[in-house]
């Protein structure tokens, strides 16, 4: 590379660096997102956990890592699939559909920083803040309610990721189109709450109706909540599961960049 290449892809790293920060900054102001993005997975978790008498009540499986462990823990992974939906349905769209709404991505196009970088800082924004919310619902759920470590943490990883990598193209598929926050929201609560019943929130995947299960199956925060579930309690590689969340991105991550409009 020449000098005046090092230099300009210095510039640019600066540049991006700034961009980043003061977008984080700016994130952070905002309680709303703040709280449904970081707390409310942890919280919900936590409360429920401790108010529900049956999510206390002990699991009886001798000679289990299990044995012992408070019936919510297999709510945890449920709850990870909420903080994925959570920020990729009910944040990130709005957050990209206001930039087109008030001309943000059109005037970059117009300066040497390109509106790409503006994107691509909030996904690395909303990549962290996930990461944060996932944490502390693992570490909260542990330290207040008991819940035991993964038994193959590798494969909740992996589902976790893939779960992350669905659920943000569909993220950015409604936020392609869109022409307004508002319509952005409206759109993503439309499909966030149909997810959370996928997902196990409502009815836990335990007790879930296998018709029900068959169908999550197939949804890509239902997939992601039954891999974890799989992973947590050393149920075997969720084969299927991986596969849909892999089928869900491969489809949906190059639509949505093909759809995105920056006007």
């Amino acid at each position: 590379m020449s000098a005046v290449g090092t230099v300009s892809a210095a510039r640019s790293a600066r540049g991006f660096g700034t961009l980043f920060a003061t977008e984080a900054k700016v994130w952070l102001r905002d309680p709303g997102a703040v709280f449904f993005a970081l707390v409310f997975p942890v919280l919900l978790l936590v409360v429920l956990g401790l108010v529900i008498p049956g999510f206390r009540t002990p699991m009886d499986e001798p000679g289990l890592p299990w044995d012992g462990a408070p019936a919510i823990t297999a709510w945890l992974p449920t709850v990870l699939a909420l903080a994925v939906a959570t920020i990729s349905l009910t944040t990130m769209p709005v957050q990209f559909a206001t930039f087109r709404e008030k001309g943000v991505l059109r005037r970059l196009a117009t300066t040497p920083m390109p509106p790409q970088n503006l994107i691509g800082a909030h996904l690395v924004i909303n990549v962290l803040a996930l990461l944060v919310a996932a944490a502390a619902a693992v570490v909260g759920g542990m330290a207040v309610l008991g819940i035991p470590a993964a038994v193959d943490p590798l494969v909740v990883l992996l589902c976790f990721v893939l779960a992350t990598t669905a659920m943000f193209s569909l993220g950015l598929l409604v936020a392609a189109r869109a022409a307004r926050g508002t319509s952005a929201s409206g759109l993503g609560m439309l499909i966030y709450f149909p997810s959370l019943l996928f997902s196990g929130v409502w009815v836990p995947l335990p007790v879930m109706p296998d018709w029900m299960l068959e169908v999550s199956k197939y949804t890509p925060i239902g997939a992601a909540a039954q891999g974890m579930l799989a992973g947590w309690f050393g149920d075997g590689f969720p084969l299927s599961q991986v596969l849909v969340m892999l089928a869900w991105t491969v489809v949906l991550f190059p639509l949505g960049v093909k759809l995105f409009r920056w006007t």
